[in-house]
């Protein structure tokens, strides 16, 4: 009798799990109908288009587009040529973008959020507004304003002027910033090449031109990120920080050595969604210069998009789109492994073990406290 119940229980129990599991796939069933039809079936799509001979005529899935294998990369990557001087171009470009904007962003988006933290702060409501607005604004008309204040004779090197020293001509300058005014470079670093550019222009660093846009992609993410840390800052317990001052810790110790370790989860987001959008930067370049001058504010998601949309070679930027992909992940995993959880020093360990104890100790009295009034209000109810 009791096996009887007891299997009747289990039928009943996977009769329900099984209603759930169909309930569940039924409310996720659209969305995940949309993300296949207008994700899953492009990507597969543009894979496709890119070890293709797909001119963009017609459907790539119909049988006069023939398979080719991984020509379109070689033309990319090491057939030579200007197919391959123009990603090694746009990928030196976008290297020096990437690793000036990510860097500098975080840092200020923490200290925005540090400053807009502080209890005494007064109008911090105005405050996380007036640095969160530049993240909502259009793209192309913060582009078209940037192009207004860099000009020549722009609101930029006005106030420049009045040190005495006369401004650049931002997006017409195409020599890099770290060569410092020289034209050429030693032959040591001229003669040899990667991806069709030279070593003397890797070092060169960022155009004046691309210098602009690197404080343009400044300027607009900062508050967004700026949101990100603060929420994370709200949310840290004071134990620990206390516990360091106790210990005789300073400002500077208890910021390095226990604030910042407890924001690494948000500072591995903030420094994912910035690189992810540092390589896919687009619309700035499309709206501001196209690439110019010289190619210097060339980046590959603007050459991917003139190959197949201009010059009509559809596989080259379905390939440069995936050689994008890949390096967005291998910076993924290159900032994931450095910030990874490292060993706990005994100092830190130290300030935790005594903030734990500190809350134990608060919390037992109080708890006493709570057994103590609930164990009189039973023996007030007996002697009424």
């Amino acid at each position: 009798m009791t096996a009887a119940m007891a299997t009747l229980r289990r039928r009943r129990r996977s009769g329900v799990n099984r209603g759930q599991a169909v309930s569940g796939w039924l409310f996720t069933a659209p969305v995940l109908i949309i993300l296949g039809l207008f994700l899953l079936i492009p990507v597969l799509m543009a894979a496709w288009v890119s070890v293709s001979d797909w001119t963009g005529r017609g459907s790539p899935l119909s049988p006069d587009v023939h398979f080719i294998g991984a020509q379109n990369y070689g033309r990319v990557l090491w057939a030579g040529g200007l197919s391959e001087s123009d990603f090694g171009t746009a990928l030196k470009n976008n290297f020096w973008y990437a690793i000036l904007v990510v860097p500098i962003q975080t840092v200020v988006a923490l200290a925005l959020a540090l400053a807009v933290n502080r209890r005494m702060l007064r109008g911090r409501g105005f405050f996380r507004t007036a640095y969160y607005f530049p993240s909502v604004t259009s793209s192309v008309a913060i582009t078209v304003l940037w192009l207004f204040l860099f000009s020549t004779t722009g609101a930029v090197n006005a106030v420049i002027a009045w040190f005495g020293v006369k401004g650049p001509n931002w997006f017409n300058a195409p020599a890099g910033i770290f060569h410092f005014g020289a034209s050429s470079g030693p032959a040591a670093l001229t003669s040899h090449k990667i991806l069709g550019v030279s070593w003397w222009d890797w070092l060169g660093g960022p155009s004046v031109a691309m210098s602009a846009f690197i404080i343009l992609a400044v300027f607009t993410t900062s508050g967004t990120f700026m949101l990100l840390f603060l929420a994370a800052l709200q949310n840290l317990s004071g134990d620990v920080e206390e516990a360091a001052m106790m210990d005789g810790a300073n400002s500077r110790q208890r910021f390095f050595r226990v604030t910042l370790p407890q924001l690494r989860p948000t500072l591995f987001t903030v420094i994912t969604l910035g690189l992810i959008g540092c390589w896919q930067v687009f619309d700035q370049i499309y709206t501001g210069t196209r690439g110019n001058p010289s190619k210097t504010t060339l980046t590959p998601a603007y050459l991917s998009y003139t190959a197949a949309f201009n010059n009509q070679q559809w596989g080259q930027g379905a390939a440069i789109a995936f050689i994008l992909f890949v390096i967005i992940i291998v910076f993924t995993l290159i900032q994931r492994w450095v910030l990874a959880e490292k060993a706990v020093s005994k100092r830190r360990m130290g300030w935790i073990t005594r903030a734990s104890a500190r809350s134990r100790d608060v919390a037992a009295p109080s708890a006493v406290v709570s057994g103590q009034s609930n164990d009189s209000g039973p023996r007030e109810r007996d002697g009424s």
